[in-house]
């Protein structure tokens, strides 16, 4: 059973539902399938070497073989005991099996370490306790010495914490405390040096999972151990409201810490964190979110309402979406405000449900919003990306967010087919929006209260039917969160019919005029651009990501643009499931996006008019760096090498070299054409050198002075053509040979060099 707090409004249901809609109990059930094709053996093999207890399974491959290996493990304890709550029968039988499993095996590992902590992850030199270490000295390099090891502890902690909650196992919360003690233990000792060291490394919801703790068991030690992980300074600046406060910064670093802020809100009843928690949302939905209720480039913010310049195939990182919702729900339980469940209803349907193939239950890592892409999806035992690990919580939870309490009221918030059980009383929703409009809506054995909720993509005036007659809502005693609500009092026997109008409708980005995506009421459509060449890649460590994008035009001319935004209906015609695209130049097809698996797509217009010119070709990176951000940096196409550098992740993402060192990239090229290196600088770094050398040869050379107002600028420096052809050279990646050239960057011999942030982007002309 879900914990509430005195400080929920409005109660989140989950044991109480059932999904019943087709398409999304057919991904429920492809999840619970690869959930139980997991073998317990192998998810605690890590955690049985680093505890020096043999066994005789091997750990799996991927992540999880890797310094983050055992975060996994802690995702599937969140997704078994959320299933088990839903699941009857065998099916529960065997997930409540595979938890006692789990759980048992973690505890005999706590037993055989005898210091509280348990951990999976690939050994270290210095022991199992070498990647905190680590990160407390800085030394986070990914291959050698430490990746995100909060993080991965998180997800632990968190699982256990989950199979207390839901199953009610006291011998979770007997593994969790123990867990708990050695976290407070370790942060009490933390210098504040110390800890914004570790403040300055991804840590995942560290302070979520503690307050959650100490909610359960009112131990100070777990209280004063979450407020470690409360960056202040960052929650400050976020109550600012100020310009550009995300720019350059990890959006799942930033995301988990704003649901434990509100959970604080929840747990300790201070004002101010809700506070935090309402700005961060209005900040990330108003300012860095695409139509699909995804967010991030390559894993970070950018400027505010920069959205169309930073369209990749990187985008949208489904853990980010994972987090938003929790951050919704959480903030719609606190204050009845329904613009939380709009954002639910589309971050939902456009990102969650469109993360899985439908064939095979994987999920995706990112989700291109540059069209000519495709959806690349993990494979089940080698793979383990974060992605995988929160995919597993998605589509174990698909009742979540569907429906509220709030004293005997319950309130509809999404429209999904389900049958909810509450008391005495059924409620059973039949739903096929956007395609059907009404929504039907039978309860049985008592009477209930219920607010259904009014969505802001609704195209008209919404009508109730009650029994087949007419109606107006009932008014009254619902008061201020009435507003985007229609009350009713069902009767037992009532058969209520809500009709939602939905349309075409064209939704644009901030820093571009003539940009469009097309919906039909909450669902994305993107165009279908076939099935050629559908080749992948990988980048960073072991992410899979289209190879190459293919794509005629992403632009399409009317005669008169204007009413094409004031009469989408009249140019994106719907023919069943299927939409047409008339009276442009070019002809394509659409659907909901969220069904899309197969082929490449596209999203997002340039909505032109008159007719087509000679277009220019679309300036596209061949390849994308992120100093600071070991994930990116040390792949084995950048080979990150340096000495006597600094990479940050606290500030933005940057490296700089101190007097003497260097860092360099080998970044992918093409033969034959023109390139330009664009490399963003910070205004804070004037009077700093910088040196930059395309293999021995230097091509910049400068002591920097910022030449605009802006905190940060980018200056582009172009490659000559004799330069390339001299240091280019041929890698193997991934089996692939490709061609890249290697630009290292440098200071004087007596100055430390200035800051790369953000992006280093190679352009091919």
């Amino acid at each position: 059973m879900e914990q509430t707090t005195r400080l929920q409004n409005f109660r989140p249901l989950l044991e109480e539902v059932r999904v019943t809609d087709a398409y999304a109990h057919r991904a429920f059930t492809k999840e619970i399938g690869y959930l139980l094709s997991l073998e317990t053996g192998r998810l605690l093999a890590g955690f049985y070497e680093n505890a020096g207890l043999r066994t005789p399974y091997v750990r799996y491959g991927g992540w999880e073989s890797m310094l983050i290996g055992g975060h996994t493990l802690g995702h599937v304890l969140s997704a078994l005991s959320r299933a088990c709550v839903t699941c009857g029968g065998e099916e529960k039988a065997a997930l409540s099996a595979r938890i006692r499993a789990l759980v048992d095996g973690l505890s005999e590992c706590q037993d055989a370490v005898g210091t509280g902590l348990v951990w999976g992850a690939a050994p270290v030199e210095g022991g199992i306790e070498a990647q905190f270490d680590n990160v407390e000295k800085l030394k986070t390099n990914i291959k050698t010495q430490a990746w995100v090891p909060w993080y991965t502890l998180h997800k632990i902690l968190a699982g256990l914490l989950d199979v207390h909650v839901y199953c009610g196992d006291p011998a979770a919360l007997r593994v969790a405390r123990r867990l708990g003690d050695w976290v407070a233990g370790r942060t009490s000792r933390w210098s504040a040096a110390v800890n914004r060291k570790v403040l300055s490394v991804e840590y995942g919801g560290m302070n979520d999972a503690l307050y959650t703790l100490y909610r359960m068991t009112g131990e100070p030690a777990y209280r004063a151990a979450a407020e470690k992980f409360d960056e202040e300074k960052f929650f400050s600046a976020v109550l600012t409201e100020g310009k550009d406060v995300l720019d350059g910064k990890h959006a799942n670093t930033q995301i988990p810490k704003i649901v434990g802020a509100l959970n604080r809100y929840f747990t300790c009843g201070e004002e101010r964190y809700l506070r935090v928690a309402e700005a961060f949302f209005r900040m990330v939905t108003e300012r860095h979110t695409y139509v699909t209720g995804g967010n991030s480039e390559w894993e970070h913010f950018g400027k505010d309402y920069v959205l169309d310049a930073e369209r990749t195939k990187c985008n949208c990182e489904t853990c980010n979406v994972y987090n938003m919702l929790k951050l919704a729900r959480g903030l719609f339980a606190a204050t009845g405000d329904k613009r939380y469940l709009d954002y639910d209803d589309i971050a939902f349907t456009n990102t969650i449900l469109s993360s899985q193939n439908p064939e095979t239950g994987m999920t995706t890592y990112f989700q291109p919003m540059a069209g000519g892409y495709f959806k690349v999806f993990s494979r089940p035992y080698d793979k383990f990306w974060c992605c995988t690990g929160s995919g597993m919580e998605n589509f174990s939870k698909l009742g979540e967010g569907i429906c509220y309490l709030r004293g005997d009221t319950l309130v509809i918030a999404r429209y999904l087919s389900s049958e909810i059980r509450v008391g005495s009383s059924t409620v059973r929703l039949h739903c096929e929006l956007p395609f059907c409009e009404e929504v039907r809506i039978g309860v049985t054995g008592g009477d209930m209260s219920l607010l259904l909720r009014i969505p802001d993509w609704c195209a008209g005036e919404p009508a109730l039917t009650v029994n087949g007659v007419r109606r107006y809502a009932d008014k009254g005693a619902q008061g201020e969160v009435s507003e985007g609500f229609l009350p009713v009092h069902a009767r037992d026997g009532d058969e209520i019919v809500l009709t939602l109008p939905v349309a075409v409708t064209l939704h644009g980005l901030p820093d571009s005029k003539d940009v469009y995506a097309f919906c039909y009421g909450n669902t994305v459509l993107s165009a279908d651009l076939g099935r050629e060449d559908m080749e992948e890649g990988e980048t960073g460590v072991e992410v899979t990501v289209p190879k190459r994008r293919i794509i005629q035009t992403e632009t399409v001319c009317f005669p008169d643009v204007a009413d094409v935004l004031s009469h989408p209906s009249r140019y994106l015609v719907r023919e069943g499931e299927q939409f047409f695209l008339r009276g442009g130049d070019i002809s394509l097809t659409f659907a909901p996006h969220y069904k899309r698996y197969r082929e490449r797509y596209a999203i997002y217009f340039r909505l032109c008019e008159g007719k087509r010119g000679a277009e220019v070709e679309e300036r596209t990176p061949v390849d994308v760096v992120q100093p600071g951000y070991g994930q990116y940096e040390t792949d084995e196409l950048h080979a990150l090498e340096e000495r006597n550098s600094v990479g940050v992740t606290s500030d933005g993402t940057y490296r700089f070299a101190r007097a003497g060192g260097y860092f360099q990239y080998d970044f992918r090229v093409c033969p034959h054409k023109h390139h330009v290196l664009a490399v963003t600088l910070r205004k804070g770094d004037d009077g700093h050198p910088l040196n930059i050398f395309a293999g021995e040869e230097l091509i910049f050379r400068e002591t920097l002075l910022c030449p605009t107002e802006e905190e940060e600028y980018t200056r582009e420096i172009a490659i000559a053509d004799d330069v390339l052809s001299r240091n280019i050279k041929k890698k193997e990646v991934a089996g692939e040979e490709v061609f890249v050239l290697t630009v290292r960057f440098e200071g004087e011999d007596r100055k430390m060099s200035a800051k790369v942030c953000n992006f280093l982007r190679m352009y091919a002309q």
